[in-house]
């Protein structure tokens, strides 16, 4: 039988772990390979796993949707991922410093040579976060005023119209509709949602907008006030109605909202947001119609103290009547004095008319002798002699005017005749006086020019571009100059030579020979 090999000594803690030898034998991998390995084989070990850790690092959704942040306990850090799908369609969304329980899948990131968890659902750790953050957000909601008490719209004393949004598979819409038939039947409308689980909160959200959306005196009428209700259940169950977007819904409605979640001790924040809270949805059924059978009873009672009183005010205005009667004479002693006050006033009126008569009758008497005095003959044959005065007077006038101004008409010919001799004779001569001043200016323009100088045996040099030279200086050597002379112009090309001899001085006004200014150069 074959011994056993001795048992090596157990390496120290401490010591580092031996080394393997690498055979010629071992395959070569490349990093890919090894990461992908690694990757089947940790994803292999870990499924499904829960982790319970505190978020953080959480920035929001990336820009292509997906999440990414870490969790974390008191000695480890793992990151994490969420996909926007499965992000889209969390119940609970992340928040920096919630500790909560993740649920999914372990895997590796090549890129970083990490590993990571996918999270699938997740949920916070325990009531105590959950009531922290529902705490949180009901305090958020509250300080954007959603919670304000001047928001709140008064319910229809008798709704038409009753929209509820529930289960259609409950009991919680057989209470409803139960409650309502015994107290005022009334039009239902129910829209179906999930009251629980992970659509239910876009749901709920999407039913209420939806009966907003209605408009009134259209083919499915219009609520006159909505019901969100469902039944009891754990603080979980009832999470779809303290999520932000129905709370939002709730407070935007524009029909007035009541809100019956759970039994009585449970609170959701919708409950906040609407317009009333119902201890259960019996109760809502309760808040929004009156009881038929009081209303008709209240209605009776009214009549009848409408009729009693009605009685009892005709016969007060009977006693009044009878007490008024015997106060009062009789209705023929009554008339007697203004019957005499009748006579009176017929007696005077007639008199009074007699007068006014025989007025009228002396005024029209005395304006027919003024008409028969101003008869239309007599008015006509006057204003014919009038008539026949004043045309005399035109034509006389006529005459006179017509005279006077052949007259004015001689008269100003003659003075224009006379003016317009004047105006030819000073017009000449100012055209005398022109001439004559012009011939004195160019004389003595003659007599001043350069022309009479040059007469006298001078010369003018001037350069290629026609400009005046005065000095010898500002001749350069082999220039091409031209000179005029009194009869004509010559070229000539300027060449070195000795300076000349200073001028003679000349008398005074008397400008030096062969320059204005000084000596020239030699010229030729």
């Amino acid at each position: 039988m074959a011994k056993r090999p001795a048992k090596s000594p157990a390496p120290e803690a401490d010591d580092p772990p031996a080394p393997i030898a690498a055979g010629p034998n071992v395959p070569e991998l490349s990093v890919s390979e090894l990461a992908n390995a690694l990757k089947r084989t940790v994803e292999d070990r870990f499924g499904h796993v829960r982790v319970r850790g505190e978020i953080t690092n959480y920035r929001g959704p990336h820009s292509s949707g997906h999440v990414y942040f870490s969790l974390k306990d008191q000695n480890a850090r793992l990151d994490a991922v969420i996909w926007k799908m499965t992000f889209l369609r969390l119940r609970v969304k992340p928040q920096e410093g919630l500790e909560v329980v993740a649920t999914g899948k372990i895997s590796t990131f090549p890129g970083k040579s990490s590993y990571q968890i996918v999270i699938e659902t997740l949920e916070p750790a325990g009531a105590g976060a959950l009531m922290a953050l529902l705490d949180e957000r009901r305090k958020r909601l509250a300080a954007e005023g959603l919670f304000d008490a001047e928001r709140k719209k008064p319910l229809p004393f008798l709704p038409a119209v009753v929209g509820v949004v529930t289960s259609p598979t409950g009991a919680v819409i057989r209470d409803i509709l139960h409650r309502l038939l015994d107290r005022f039947p009334r039009r239902v409308l129910v829209w179906p949602v999930r009251v629980q689980g992970e659509t239910c909160a876009a749901e709920v959200a999407a039913a209420i907008e939806g009966f907003n959306a209605l408009p009134p005196g259209g083919p499915i009428p219009r609520p006159d006030v909505l019901i969100v209700a469902r039944g009891g259940g754990s603080l979980e169950d009832l999470f779809g109605f303290n999520e932000e977007i129905v709370v939002r819904a709730a407070a935007a409605s524009a029909i007035p909202l009541v809100s019956a979640i759970g039994h009585e001790t449970d609170t959701t924040l919708i409950d906040f947001a609407a317009d009333l809270r119902a201890p259960t949805p019996t109760g809502a059924a309760e808040k929004c119609v009156p009881v038929r059978a009081e209303l008709v009873e209240q209605t009776a009672t009214l009549a009848r103290r409408l009729a009693s009183a009605e009685r009892r005010l005709l016969d007060a205005n009977r006693r009044h009547l009878l007490s008024l009667q015997r106060v009062l004479p009789a209705g023929t002693q009554l008339l007697l004095a203004p019957a005499q006050r009748a006579d009176r006033a017929g007696e005077r009126l007639r008199s009074a008319l007699h007068r006014a008569i025989d007025g009228k009758r002396l005024a029209l008497s005395r304006v027919s002798h003024v008409l028969a005095r101003h008869s239309p003959q007599a008015e006509l044959a006057r204003a014919s002699e009038r008539l026949k005065g004043l045309h005399a007077r035109l034509r006389q006038g006529l005459a006179a005017r017509r005279s006077l101004a052949i007259r004015e008409a001689e008269s100003a010919h003659r003075r224009l005749d006379h003016a317009e001799q004047r105006l030819r004779s000073a017009f000449q001569r100012i055209i005398d006086e022109k001439r004559a001043r012009a011939e004195r200016l160019d004389q003595l323009r003659k007599t001043l020019g350069y022309e009479q100088v040059l007469a006298r045996g001078f010369a003018l040099v001037r350069d290629e571009g026609d400009a005046l030279l005065r000095r010898s200086a500002d001749v350069a050597p082999g220039a091409r100059l031209t000179i005029q002379f009194a009869d004509g112009k010559i070229g000539a090309r300027a060449e070195t030579g000795d300076a000349p001899p200073p001028p003679a001085p000349a008398s005074k006004g008397r400008r030096p020979k062969g320059g204005s200014d000084g000596g020239q150069g030699s010229l030729f």
